[in-house]
């Protein structure tokens, strides 16, 4: 065996370079590259982020509005109806037959033929109080006497002077007629009664009144007694207009004739209850015609009673009748009927700073308030009427500009 190579030779092997080293190298080199790109795709997409936003230092267009100081006020609309208002029976207080009705729509003023009973009339006067008795008999007092008084001077009728409140009068009861029996005044004084002080509103059947009924009588076409029998006049507020006739000739006169209603015209509301109970005589408020005009007017009444409503809905509430009669008559002269719009006053606020309601700003402690120039200011908030709120908070004065949406 040669020695040189028979030797055994000893094996040193090569160790390579250890994975690990090589593979970090390769995976830095990635990362190198990664790097790059990502840095890259990062300015790319932080250019691209700045061109979609506003340039810094633009101004942000807002809408302000002034506070303002006004009054305000809580108004509530109910439907009304153009007519004549709510038509009342008309019966007659005498014991006689019909003889003649008038036709729907006459209208009848003081002075004027209601029916005849027994072939004589019954007129009617303008007053506050029914004629419930005879008017007969020297010094008779009473508020119906005032009621013959004034509407015979109405009537151009003189009556002579009747006594002051707080004069002393004896009134003397009617003579019978001793001719015939019955129980008409003849004129004479018969058996006289306690003194009377004559109080406000109440008249006296002074001789000169009486003078004046007769003269009365005789135009009218019926004896000249100087009295007036009970039914033989009917009273009534003002003129009235026959809305519808009931009876007929020939039919007792103490029985509905007629139904009658006032002659002006006037507008009627349907109210609820609970808006009814703040609605009083003399209120006033605006009607809205069917043309678009708005007017001004007033309540002449509320009704007691309750009535069914007529929508037509079973289960309707109950409601009170409210009539409001215009300023102007003639601004409704020309309209028969139609519907309207009654605007009731509720609540006002009078002087007031207001600002739109849209200005206001709820906070999320609790609260309102209103963005001013020099920021938010909270407010304390009063009445809300018509898009607009009563406001009131530190620095805001009338004029003070708000923002509201734009």
């Amino acid at each position: 065996m040669d020695p040189k190579h028979d030797a055994p030779t000893e094996f040193i092997p090569r160790v390579p370079d250890p994975p690990v080293r090589r593979r970090g190298t390769r995976w830095l080199a990635v990362a190198l590259v990664v790097a790059v790109l990502t840095v890259g795709s990062g300015i790319v997409a932080t250019r691209h982020w700045a061109d979609a936003r506003p340039v810094a230092g633009d101004p942000e267009v807002v809408a302000t509005t002034p506070i303002v100081r006004r009054d305000l006020s809580t108004t509530r609309t109910l439907p009304g109806s153009i007519g004549y208002g709510p038509a009342r029976p008309l019966a007659g207080h005498l014991a006689a037959t019909v003889t003649w009705l008038p036709r729907a729509g006459t209208t009848v003023k003081r002075g004027g033929q209601l029916f005849r009973a027994d072939d004589r009339p019954v007129v009617l006067f303008y007053g506050s109080i029914p004629m419930y008795r005879d008017i007969a008999g020297p010094n008779l007092v009473g508020r119906d006497v005032r009621v013959v008084a004034d509407n015979l001077r109405a009537l151009g009728y003189p009556v002579g002077r009747q006594p002051s409140p707080g004069e002393r009068v004896t009134p003397r009861s009617p003579a019978r007629n001793s001719t015939d029996g019955d129980d008409r005044a003849t004129g004479a004084a018969g058996a006289a009664a306690a003194p009377h002080r004559v109080r406000s509103g109440e008249g006296v059947l002074t001789p000169a009144l009486v003078v004046a009924i007769k003269r009365w009588q005789t135009d009218l076409g019926v004896p000249a007694t100087g009295t007036i029998p009970v039914g033989h006049v009917e009273v009534a507020s003002g003129a009235v207009r026959v809305d519808a006739v009931t009876g007929q000739p020939g039919d007792p006169a103490e029985t509905p004739l007629m139904s009658v209603t006032s002659v002006r015209k006037v507008i009627t509301v349907g109210a609820e209850l609970t808006d009814a109970a703040s609605i009083k005589r003399g209120d006033r408020v605006e009607v809205g015609l069917p043309d678009d005009r708005k007017v001004p007017a007033r309540v002449v009444s509320v009704g007691r009673d309750l009535v069914v409503s007529d929508s037509g809905i079973a289960s309707g509430p109950p409601l009170l009748t409210v009539t409001v009669a215009v300023d102007k008559p003639q601004a409704i002269a020309d309209l028969d009927s139609g519907e309207v719009q009654v605007h009731v006053t509720g609540r006002t606020a009078v002087d007031v700073l207001v600002a739109p309601v849209e200005a206001l700003v709820a906070l999320r402690e609790g609260g309102y308030a209103v963005q001013a120039p020099g920021g938010l200011v909270a407010v304390r908030t009063g009445m809300f009427a018509d898009g607009w709120v009563e406001i009131t908070g530190d620095g805001l004065t009338e004029g003070t500009e708000v923002v509201v949406p734009a």
